[in-house]
């Protein structure tokens, strides 16, 4: 399921971070790991991305992130 957000973290040093979700506005986490595959090297504060939701142990995650808005 893509989803859309705005990075509020991210250290590039560690890999974590949070993203805003732009439906709900709950926080999807961003872990070590999570730019593999993509376009991106790091993150700023602020950035509109477009990412797949993976939930584990009640904690949401995202993955596959994306450039811009998708339409849903």
């Amino acid at each position: 399921m893509a989803v859309q957000g705005v990075v509020q973290t991210y250290d590039p040093a560690t890999g974590v971070g949070v993203v805003v979700r732009d439906d709900d506005r709950q926080d999807v986490y961003l872990r070590p790991g999570s730019l593999r595959g993509s376009i991106f090297l790091t993150l700023r504060q602020g950035q509109r991305i477009v990412f797949d939701l993976t939930e584990e142990e009640g904690s949401a995650y995202a993955s596959n992130i994306r450039v811009g808005q998708d339409t849903y």
